[in-house]
């Protein structure tokens, strides 16, 4: 058990320290982290955001965005697992009724690790859900059927959140199944230039037996204001973040002890070249921005849930949605920078060296970082408030 913001941060920076040197060869042997996951369960630190009167740490949001980057600076493919666990501990947060989220938040307090099974393939947009919740035969509960893509933590998890439309106007659920259920395949298919370690398969739900206390009425979230996406997509910016400061370490360390100075700075090493430092300094600078705009909008967000209002909601998700912008960019031209920097000898496919990159442009297409500039124009122009949609 975790009891507080502190020691959650003391956990995660000793979590990623010990992640970091595994992370190269787990990346290159496409080892999935089993042992590792095991670890962060075993700390407590997956159930950190649980209520105190449920007996959790209930860590705020700036905290758990730090966790999430420092994760992510050690690997960017095992900072990305935990992601969705902590976006449905959300959603069991704003539409869980009391026995529920008792339940469930017992469930986390003892290690127990959630999936996602939201997003599928071949439809005609990211929202066009067709996973189908339907009245069991008799009226005891719900059968589930559909296929889900993109599933990020399903292979490791003890339960898998699975987003369903239901009834006639297909509203919005959540419901929770066992990972061994009956019906349940979760299947590893994975195949990203990046992030290779995720296990972001297949979920196939053949007639899966949901009884009706496992489902939650998602559509509720959307009906007022909302931090759903405002959450989400600042764990999201932490991996872009962590990703970015990663890459800028192992560069600074390389040009540090192996890379060789250009004969032409007159310099005894590469860490004395005013061009080198020039173009680090330049670096860092987008890494330090990307690390303020994360801590400013998860303390919009934080600020947002102690007064949620449409208006406080609507600073939250711009806030977020700035910062994600942001820490995309940065993620992807810091990791890229990386060769620029250490020379020829770090393209070296024994080094792995491009995984930081690789993570970066896999993950920061995640969302499009255009649309949410729109949005924060629109906001910022002419005071329109960002949309309800939850990817925001």
């Amino acid at each position: 058990m975790i009891a507080d913001d502190a020691e959650a941060l003391a956990v995660a920076a000793a979590l990623a320290a010990e992640f970091r040197a595994g992370a190269s060869r787990r990346d290159a042997e496409r080892d999935l982290p089993r042992a590792e996951l095991d670890r962060l369960s075993a700390t407590g630190l997956l159930a950190v955001s649980v209520p105190a009167a449920y007996g959790g740490a209930d860590v705020s949001l700036v905290t758990l965005a730090e966790v999430f980057r420092l994760l992510a600076t050690a690997d960017g493919s095992l900072a990305q697992i935990p992601q969705s666990h902590f976006v449905y501990v959300n959603v069991l947060r704003a539409q869980g009724t009391a026995d529920q989220q008792s339940f469930f938040y017992g469930e986390l307090l003892v290690g127990k690790r959630f999936g996602n099974a939201q997003s599928e393939a071949g439809t005609r947009h990211v929202q066009d859900i067709r996973t189908r919740l339907e009245p069991a035969p008799g009226g005891a509960g719900f059968v589930l059927t559909g296929v889900k893509h993109y599933a990020t933590g399903a292979l490791f998890a003890d339960w898998i959140p699975v987003l369903a439309r239901a009834g006639d106007e297909g509203a919005l659920h959540v419901a929770f199944v066992p990972a061994g259920a009956p019906g349940v395949t979760v299947v590893d298919d994975w195949e990203g230039m990046g992030q290779r370690t995720t296990a972001s398969g297949t979920v196939r739900l053949e007639g899966v037996d949901v009884p009706a206390d496992r489902v939650l009425p998602h559509y509720l979230t959307f009906t007022g204001p909302q931090l759903h996406g405002a959450v989400a997509q600042l764990l999201h910016a932490a991996i872009d973040a962590g990703i970015a400061g990663g890459a800028l370490a192992e560069a600074v360390e390389f040009v540090r002890t192996r890379s060789r100075p250009w004969f032409e700075s007159g310099f005894e090493t590469a860490a004395q070249d005013p061009l080198l430092i020039q173009r680090v300094g330049e670096l860092a600078v987008q890494v330090r921005a990307a690390d303020a705009l994360l801590t400013a909008a998860a303390r919009a967000v934080d600020a947002a849930r102690a007064d949620l209002t449409d208006d406080s909601a609507a600073e939250a998700s711009i806030a977020v949605a700035a910062a994600k912008a942001f820490a995309a960019t940065a993620a992807v031209e810091v990791s890229g920078a990386l060769f620029e920097l250490a020379g020829t000898r770090a393209a070296a496919d024994s080094l792995n060296l491009n995984r930081y990159w690789r993570d970066a442009r896999t993950h920061t297409l995640h969302d499009p970082a255009r649309w949410k500039v729109q949005h924060i124009g629109r906001y910022v122009l002419n005071g329109v408030r960002p949309p309800r949609h939850g990817l925001l």
